[in-house]
């Protein structure tokens, strides 16, 4: 084995290259059963960002199911998610371009089944006594705030569209029992998010098709109720915080009953639809996903003995489970592999890849395997978050010197980071830069109580974590101190924007379609986050004092440190304006800064070109401001006010 080299770190060569992962990565979600067929979601970067319905027939071929003119991809909510359904031997699925519905069955052109107009689709599911689909329906035809309903669609297109509820603000999760004759939704309104206050409701269905007497079943004030599931004999089942942490319960006798008291999450906060982390192996056997510590594990559960047993699996990432009785089909990753489409026997329990996100062979000396760690932070808590090391088996630093360290932001803010591989950070700790990947208070995983450590203090309480959290791993020695750079997305972009704004642990950050004025968000988002900082901060305008006082573009005076910027011109949840005004304030005021946009990119960056410049874009930034030179060749960029430092 050879001698490693000598090398700064930040300057160490990697055979894990920005244009490697953009171009040999897809994403993978909306992992569906139909029969013995598998289906998935796979989003190409090659391919601009398309979205492609994937299945696996029972032979074990694989194909694509849509021609490559169309876009498997809803935009209610903005987010989507819930995009297609495979019932009665067809496939139907929302197209991007033009939000319509089509279907197409054994490979024949796709043919729309809803009218042209500003309507958009998702959470399909077959209702098979009427023949028909239903679906949630947002509606922009009358300007303004777009109207939110549950509707049923002719799958032929010939009928009308028949609206079965509408009146509040948002609904999701429309589920049939097994004998068609009745249904289960998800329904809430302004100023909560689902993950607040979201509320289960079922109503049988008439003989003309609507619904009657609509019964609330559980959720709303402080308490959540997602992820509604009928068993397989009838019992109405879901996902309830209301004892802190999601738990599995069921609707018997016109009462709720516990399934699980483990101190774990069973679900996850809604931010697309379809997500399902449990499916029905028996009507008395779940197979179901928690996670503890950031770490997830599949189970069975006894809906009779409540007994839960965890099975054996190579994995730290679950999510969208499927089950027909002998198997169970999910998305599974871990710190050494990536996020694939598993199959599990449930018999012998032996699992097998049916396709993985990636094609890249990774030698696993280049991996840097997370270590879960926690930190006191501010009136005496403790957070959490997942701590990369440095790791190439090639090289080794000078003697003495301490990694440069990116402190890494989730999204949401009710989000969560987990060990799934993650090739972006892997880039960085290949290269000899540590990495610390924050479940900050606000994130999910810990609990309800955990969660609401966020209302009303966003840019307080994500700000005093993140910070603590490196100034934790400086002060065991595991960092440089003088070299803490920050880097997220969207709400983590607002983070990051505001550790700099607000506090001097940071010499540098990077923001990706991140949120610079609270006040412009509260006035310019779309529906969905509408009213979602009311309770991140406080009611607007009522209390604009917090708005101002939170927003890192009213505190330029204390923001004096390098900022890159990366955004989409296309985003409509932060639109681009966001990152113009405050890199056009810090370019006057003679902070090193750069703007990097992306025509016809959205919130989240989907094209190959464009999620090769951000990383390499990035990785570039931080080696001028740091002073250290990069083993890969990256195309310059302008950075503002720079132009002494070292190239």
């Amino acid at each position: 084995m050879s001698v490693p080299q000598v090398r700064p770190y930040g300057s160490w060569a990697s055979p894990i290259t920005a244009a490697l992962i953009a171009s040999g990565a897809v994403g993978l979600s909306e992992v569906r059963l139909d029969g013995d067929t598998v289906y998935w979601l796979e989003m190409r970067p090659s391919e601009g960002g398309r979205s492609v319905v994937v299945r696996r027939r029972p032979d074990g071929k694989v194909e694509d199911c849509i021609p490559q003119s169309f876009n498997a991809r809803t935009r209610v909510h903005e987010y989507g998610g819930g995009s297609y359904l495979a019932a009665a031997g067809a496939l139907f699925f929302a197209n991007f371009a033009d939000q319509r519905v089509y279907r197409t069955r054994h490979g024949e052109p796709p043919v729309a089944v809803t009218p042209a107009g500003d309507f958009r689709y998702a959470d399909f599911v077959w209702d098979d006594p009427r023949a028909r689909i239903v679906c949630v329906c947002e509606d922009h035809t009358a300007g303004g705030e777009p109207r939110n309903s549950i509707v049923a669609l002719d799958p032929d297109g010939g009928g009308p569209t028949r609206v079965l509820l509408s009146g509040r603000d948002f609904y999701a999760a429309p589920r049939f029992s097994p004998d068609g004759m009745s249904l289960a939704w998800l329904e809430w309104s302004h100023p909560h998010m689902p993950w607040d206050a979201a509320e289960l409701w079922m109503a049988p269905i008439g003989t003309d098709g609507s619904l009657e007497h609509p019964a609330h079943v559980a959720g709303g004030d402080r308490e959540s109720a997602v992820q509604p599931l009928w068993s397989p004999d009838g019992i109405l089942h879901f996902a309830s915080d209301r004892d802190n942490w999601w738990s599995l319960c069921r609707f018997v006798n016109g009462r709720v009953e516990p399934l699980t008291t483990l101190e774990a999450e069973f679900a996850t906060p809604p931010w697309v639809f379809g997500m399902q982390n449990y499916a029905f192996a028996s009507p008395t056997r779940i197979v179901c996903s928690f996670t503890r510590h950031g770490t997830w594990t599949l189970a069975t559960l006894d809906t009779v003995t409540r007994n839960l047993a965890p099975i054996e699996l190579p994995f730290g990432d679950i999510a969208s489970v499927q089950s027909d009785g002998e198997q169970a089909v999910f998305l599974a990753g871990s710190p050494c592999e990536p996020l694939s489409v598993i199959r599990l026997d449930l018999e012998t329990g032996r699992p097998e890849v049916l396709r993985r996100s990636t094609t890249l062979a990774i030698d696993a000396s280049y991996l840097s395997t997370p270590e879960p760690i926690e930190f006191p932070t501010a009136g005496g808590r403790t957070a959490h978050g997942l701590f990369y090391p440095p790791q190439n088996p090639a090289f080794v630093a000078p003697e003495g010197e301490r990694p440069p360290l990116v402190v890494m932001i989730h999204g949401g803010p009710t989000s969560m980071t987990t060990t799934a591989l993650r090739l972006n950070i892997q880039y960085y700790t290949s290269r000899g830069i540590a990495v610390l990947d924050v479940n900050y208070g606000g994130s999910t995983g810990y609990g309800r109580a955990y969660r609401e450590r966020l209302n009303g203090a966003w840019g307080i309480v994500d700000v005093e974590d993140c910070c603590s959290g490196a100034t934790s791993l400086a002060a065991r020695g595991c960092v440089d101190g003088t070299r803490l750079a920050i880097r997220g997305g969207s709400a983590g972009g607002y983070t990051t924007l505001a550790c700099l704004a607000f506090r001097k642990v940071f010499a540098a950050g990077a923001s990706h379609y991140g949120v610079s004025d609270c006040e412009v968000l509260a006035q310019d988002t779309h529906k969905f986050e509408a009213r979602y900082l009311d309770t991140l901060i406080g009611p607007y305008p009522e209390r604009r004092d917090l708005y101002v006082a939170r927003s890192p573009l009213h505190h330029l005076g204390g923001l004096d440190r390098p900022v890159i910027f990366f955004q989409g011109l296309d985003d409509k949840v932060v639109p681009p304006n966001q990152a113009e005004m405050i890199f056009g304030a810090l370019r006057k005021r003679g902070i090193p800064t750069a703007y990097v946009p992306f025509d016809g990119e959205q919130h989240g960056f989907r094209k190959a070109e464009s999620i090769c410049r951000a990383l390499e874009g990035e990785l570039y930034f931080f080696a001028r401001v740091f002073g250290f030179q990069p083993a890969d060749s990256i195309p310059p960029l302008p950075i503002e006010n720079l132009a002494s430092a070292p190239e």
